[in-house]
């Protein structure tokens, strides 16, 4: 079966205001916008994408470079809330969106290829991705709680999602846990069919997800199940002006 690309639209989160980071989507890296190189490399792959944004410069931004720009409200509690109003407000009609992070400038079309695989399943209700840790990322990357890791189960759905190390490897000393066990990092990009996204978006905050600050535990919490797909490239995502530094680094080093 293949993929039905025009059942897709792409949706962009997009927020001026940030603590670490003011005006993030519109820094530059080696000479076009975040939000542009967001944008330029969903739509490889997509005919349908939007940036869902509260701020007139981001949208003023999305429109000169010729994307498409939708203004949402400024009170949404997180990227989900932002990307149905912004669904609801594209009238596409489409029926599985895809809520892409606007600060991951190097974001792959086959990553986005591998999230819409997950629905050759009629019974995927949310898809996610998740990369395997290497032994080259080392301990220090295993452990680091800005990092959440994903066990799945054997039928590639998430079982849940946590900033701690799962599964804790008993018996075993924490330097040898990366060879010893296969464990995934969870690359924030999501798709959700369409009635799914405007049922979960009415969910209140679960227990977990308020330990975690982990919003799709919410979804796991109340039966949802989540499609898990597996990539093998890595992502830059960019929350700091100290990851931008290394966002330009990388990128002029691919380009050579």
């Amino acid at each position: 079966m293949s993929i039905q690309y025009n059942q897709f639209i792409g949706i962009i989160p997009a927020r001026y205001a940030s603590s670490r980071f003011p005006g993030k989507p519109l820094v530059e890296i080696c000479g076009k916008s975040m939000i542009q190189r967001v944008y330029e490399q969903v739509s490889k792959l997509l005919d349908c994408v939007y940036v869902a944004t509260d701020d007139t410069r981001i949208a003023e931004a999305v429109e000169k470079f010729g994307g498409k720009a939708v203004m949402t409200s400024d009170q949404h509690r997180s990227g989900t809330d932002r990307c149905f109003e912004a669904y609801q407000k594209s009238a596409s009609g489409r029926k599985i969106v895809i809520n892409i992070q606007g600060d991951e400038p190097f974001i792959q079309p086959s990553q986005i290829e591998t999230v819409c695989q997950c629905f050759e399943d009629e019974g995927t209700q949310i898809a996610t991705l998740v990369k395997p840790f290497q032994l080259a990322d080392g301990k220090a990357a295993l452990f680091n709680p800005n990092s959440p890791k994903v066990v799945v189960n054997k039928d590639m759905e998430a079982l849940y999602f946590s900033r701690s190390v799962i599964p804790y490897k008993r018996g075993e000393e924490e330097a040898e846990w990366l060879s010893k066990h296969t464990y995934y990092k969870h690359i924030g990009l999501y798709a959700y069919r369409a009635d799914v996204l405007a049922e979960i978006t009415k969910l209140p905050q679960s227990s977990l997800e308020l330990a975690e600050s982990l919003e799709q535990l919410r979804w796991l919490e109340n039966g949802y199940k989540i499609k898990v797909g597996i990539t093998q490239e890595e992502t830059i995502g960019i929350d700091t002006p100290e990851d931008l530094l290394r966002a330009e680094k990388f990128m002029k080093e691919h380009s050579k």
